[in-house]
């Protein structure tokens, strides 16, 4: 009986596109000696910020908390520890659809009480459908290697692959972003690349 050969290939495929969705981090941070103080500071600064990213058209579904912190706050002079009061830190992740008012918002939320802004991340809405397309183009190109090992040693390779073990390796751009009232806020995201790799085995 004929043994079945495995012929092992890799392919690789992919694809630019400019991004349409940007997700930042939002943070209020407040100090004061009295912890109700800083709590009751942060709180009227954040809802503040709030109201101006609706006020903006962000949807209150594309805004979420993702912390909220109070941690007491010390000094250190010569070798002593003094309390220097508590720190509360509000954070929120806030979605934007369109990427050429990223800049825009952000600027207003710092004008409204945001003190420290991090972690701009750019996506593709379609990015599924992009990296289906990556897959389809890999895997012809896992083939089309196949083929060519096949021809140069004179052997059939058969079509239907026997073995697929899809790897992604997509990851999103993300800027580290910091901002005052004074600046204004340019982002520039470029293209993200959609990259998909299959590792193949055939018979022949």
């Amino acid at each position: 009986m004929h043994e079945q050969r495995v012929m092992s290939v890799s392919g690789t495929a992919s694809l630019s596109a400019e991004p349409d969705i940007v997700t930042v981090e939002l943070q209020v941070v407040t100090e004061n000696m009295e912890l109700a103080a800083a709590q009751q500071e942060n709180s009227q600064s954040m809802n503040q910020v709030i109201q101006a990213l609706l006020n903006m058209g962000i949807e209150q579904e594309n805004i979420r908390t993702t912390a909220f912190n109070i941690y007491p706050q010390y000094d250190f002079v010569d070798g002593v520890q003094q309390f220097r009061g508590f720190e509360v830190t509000h954070a929120i992740q806030i979605t934007i659809g369109d990427i050429s008012r990223a800049g825009m918002v952000i600027d207003t939320a710092v004008q409204n009480g945001v003190n420290r802004v991090s972690d701009a991340e750019f996506a593709l809405a379609d990015q599924d459908a992009i990296y289906q397309q990556a897959l389809s183009m890999a895997l012809r190109d896992a083939y089309a290697k196949a083929q060519k090992l096949a021809a140069t040693m004179k052997l059939n390779v058969m079509p239907i692959p026997v073995e697929i073990d899809e790897k992604s390796d997509t990851a999103p751009v993300v800027y580290q972003t910091y901002t005052t009232a004074k600046a204004s806020t340019n982002l520039q995201p470029g293209q993200l690349k959609v990259t998909a790799q299959v590792d193949v085995k055939f018979l022949f």
